[in-house]
């Protein structure tokens, strides 16, 4: 069962959802609507919308979209039952019992506790007999017991079961272990394994001190180096990163972002407490976001090799379209942070520090990258150089910044700036016209459907599913024209199966007295809200007069008697004359 209409309509009463979307977004008013830079992509012009007067929000760079329960199961990464049970916490509310389905929402505690009790374990196993190689492992690389201890640091030993029947005299199911990916499912479905083996441990945990996940690292040369817990009910690596529930109390709004779990943990030893890492992938977008809503500046503290330099690389434009400022540490000797700390002994952290505060942003990076991949002392080389340099400066949406560099460049190897400033206007707009043009193609496509993953029929029936969009968002603004749409249109006269299911589910709540959006959030996928929301957001003046939703209901009746392209081809000689016919005349 859901939670009772009166009791999640007082819930949102009490969280507004502007006070709600502030406490993690600047906001600006723009006409009747919020605007902000949006929490779920990057982005530097904002797209994220906040709709004060029905509660909802929509971002139109990503697609996100949704109510405020939507935006708090986004935000928070939590099911509905716990985004409902902390905006309930949140105003002071108690909630209804054995009113809802708190199913998913008991799995996800119970993956919770498993994590807790399996980090104990391997913490006590680090210190038990067994678990002595780890133990000299933590000691060789010289993390300290107060450091191990700190991060909860494990040891899985190699018997393939220890955790399991530990995890089962403490209550827990297979299931839940499965679940938790703490355990594996052997492949003749004859009991489970456990997932982590002989490897040191190392727990991840979120910004609400849960443990959501392992990294386990294996004492030897075999591969995969590294084991991470695959994405549960409460984790997904993508979206999360090492230590930031430490780096979020350091007292700084820097980040040093680092490459593995050592790194984190040496600089965090060294003084550094706002070291993270991401977990096993490549750095994504998502990161990104999550990394300025604690951050203004991040400090990119990859290895000094050719995978930490292409990381680098990759990680710098997505860090820039966060909004974050960057600054890229150079390693002397070509050493990872975790080396070059431990190399210094007792002045490891003065010499990190004095690197840190070396370090340039990510264009002076970038331009030294160049010059070392250039031979400026040839003509070649210089031309090469340039014309390469200008390409990072034009990128530079700062006036002043831009010319200090264009000046510092031409001023290095002694050439004109006019000539350099002409190369950079002319890369600025070639790249607006490029920018214009795939914006062009961009809008066309959104327009035609034909990349909608979500609403993939529009595109294959746009005259029917227009019609269709455009009455269930006049039928939700104006409830009182329900029984009149009704009494002209049935659901199976809708083309499009997503529109259709949204007229059956709106039609039946106004028809029970209810309001319209009061329960989107568990009815309806996030990507389904987020595409009614989208309709919402894009609904035109059109929509809200009595001619329009006639015309719409007029257009849908057409489509409907329409045949098929297989009742087409399935006519004898008279039927399809007849309806030829009937089409002319329609025309007339």
């Amino acid at each position: 069962m859901a939670f009772p209409e009166s009791f999640l309509q007082e819930l949102k009463m009490r969280n507004d959802i502007t006070e709600i979307v502030t406490s993690y977004v600047t906001l600006k008013r723009r006409g009747r609507n919020m605007v902000g830079l949006c929490p779920f992509h990057g982005e530097k012009t904002p797209s994220f919308n906040v709709y004060t007067e029905n509660g909802s929000f929509y971002c139109f760079g990503c697609g996100a979209g949704g109510d405020v329960i939507t935006f708090i199961m986004r935000i928070e990464n939590l099911d509905y039952v716990d985004a409902v049970k902390y905006l309930a916490q949140r105003a002071g509310m108690e909630l209804p019992e054995n009113s809802y389905d708190d199913s998913l929402s008991r799995l996800r505690n119970r993956v919770f506790e498993a994590n807790r009790t399996a980090a104990r374990f391997y913490f006590d196993a680090l210190y038990s007999q067994t678990g002595r190689a780890g133990l000299d492992y933590f000691h060789s690389r010289g993390l300290s017991d107060r450091t191990i201890r700190r991060f909860g640091l494990g040891f899985a030993d190699d018997d393939w079961t220890s955790l399991c029947k530990y995890m089962r005299s403490k209550g827990f199911k297979d299931s839940e272990l499965v679940a938790a990916n703490l355990a594996v499912q052997r492949k003749n479905g004859n009991g489970i394994y456990d997932r982590f083996t002989n490897r040191v441990m190392f727990p991840i945990i979120d910004l609400r001190g849960n443990v959501i996940a392992f990294g386990g690292r294996i004492m030897t040369d075999e591969k995969p180096k590294y084991l991470n817990t695959s994405d549960t009910p409460v984790f997904k690596k993508s979206a999360n990163l090492f230590s930031l529930n430490n780096a979020k109390n350091s007292g700084t709004r820097t980040l040093i972002l680092c490459e593995g779990y050592m790194d984190v943990i040496s600089v965090n030893q060294a003084g550094f407490a706002n070291a993270v890492a991401t977990l096993g992938t490549a750095l994504t977008s998502e990161q990104a976001v999550l990394m300025k809503r604690y951050a203004d500046e991040v400090i990119i503290c990859y290895d000094a090799d050719e995978a930490g330099q292409k990381a680098t690389a990759r990680a710098i434009p997505i860090l820039r379209n966060a909004g974050l400022l960057i600054r890229v540490l150079n390693i002397p000797n070509g050493k990872d942070p975790d080396e070059f700390i431990r190399s210094h002994g007792a002045d490891g952290s003065a010499a990190f520090k004095a690197v840190i505060e070396k370090s340039g942003n990510d264009v002076e990076y970038r331009l030294q990258k160049l010059r070392l991949a250039n031979n400026v002392e040839t003509t070649d080389g210089k031309v090469a150089y340039l014309e390469a340099a200008a390409k990072v400066v034009a990128e530079i949406s700062s006036p002043i910044e831009r010319d200090v560099y264009a000046s510092k460049i031409c001023a290095e190897l002694a050439i004109d700036k006019n000539s350099f400033m002409r190369q950079l206007e002319n890369i600025s707009k070639r790249r607006y016209r490029e920018g214009a043009k795939k914006q062009a193609r961009k809008i066309q496509t959104d327009l035609s459907g034909r990349n909608d993953k979500i609403n993939s029929e529009h595109y294959k029936k746009p005259r029917s599913s227009s019609a269709e969009e455009a009455l269930v968002v006049y039928m939700i603004n104006n409830p009182d024209s329900a029984e009149e749409i009704a009494s002209h249109l049935k659901p199976e006269q809708f083309q499009n199966s997503l529109i259709r299911r949204y007229y059956e589910y709106f039609l039946g709540r106004i028809q029970s007295g209810y309001e319209p959006l009061t329960n989107i959030a568990a009815d309806f996928t996030q990507d389904e809200a987020s595409k009614l929301f989208q309709l919402l957001s894009q609904s035109v003046a059109a929509a809200s007069t009595h001619s329009a939703m006639m015309e719409y209901i007029k257009v849908i009746s057409e489509e409907s008697r329409k045949p098929s392209s297989e009742d087409v081809a399935s006519m004898s000689p008279q039927e399809l004359s007849d309806y030829l016919e009937m089409i002319r005349k329609n025309k007339r």
